[in-house]
């Protein structure tokens, strides 16, 4: 599992008009090729009157799933285009379908470059991009002589407090970085004297704006 990566918050879709021809960015976080082309089939029966729904994705840990479909438009000028958006914002688990409802007025082949990138870049802009981080969850047990003094600090820490548990003891449940479990560790039980009981929980992957 990655430590961290980014991607789509969810789905999404914007507009915009570039000489009559209208563009309508629809956006997807997808984690499985099969996701993709179910969205992608979605979005072409949903717009089965459109001239072109383009589309590109880019799924895995390592992008080993990369897909561009220019469907109709001259080769390179659409799906590429898309994909080379994706792979700039290095985004994973993503698949964006661009479609067109021509104008009227042809835009060349570096129009089209231009204007399925822009469409594009703010589809992404519009529906938000995440940084996922693999954090795991710390459980600590403290006596209640103790609370006061660990939550503050806590609050006040590079880690993130989750939930508290008033139990006979309490249990305090804390996200730190997978890769800061140890540091967590020392940092408490210098902070508890040794009196708190320390073990690591599970792995999740936490969500932040970028």
């Amino acid at each position: 599992m990655l430590a961290s990566y980014y991607t789509v918050k969810g789905y999404g879709e914007h507009e915009i008009e570039i000489q009559r021809s209208r563009f309508i960015a629809y956006i997807q976080r997808a984690e499985t090729e099969e996701e993709a082309q179910e969205f992608i089939q979605k979005i072409k029966k949903q717009n089965w009157n459109a001239t072109h729904n383009c589309s590109a994705y880019m799924i895995g840990e390592n992008d080993q799933i990369q897909k561009a479909n220019d469907d109709g438009e001259p080769s390179g000028t659409a799906g590429v285009p898309i994909l080379e958006v994706l792979k700039k914002k290095h985004l994973k688990d993503t698949v964006v379908v661009i479609t067109r409802y021509f104008g009227g007025i042809k835009l060349g082949a570096g129009g089209l470059i231009r204007a399925y990138g822009k469409s594009t870049s703010e589809g992404l802009a519009a529906t938000g991009i995440v940084e996922r981080k693999l954090m795991r969850i710390m459980h600590t047990t403290i006596d209640y002589t103790l609370l006061g003094k660990v939550e503050n600090e806590l609050r006040s820490s590079v880690y993130q407090l989750k939930e508290i548990h008033y139990l006979d003891k309490v249990e305090i449940e804390a996200y730190a970085e997978d890769s800061q479990t140890e540091a967590f560790k020392e940092w408490m039980v210098e902070m508890t004297n040794g009196q708190g009981h320390i073990r690591p929980g599970e792995v999740i992957y936490m969500e932040q704006d970028v």
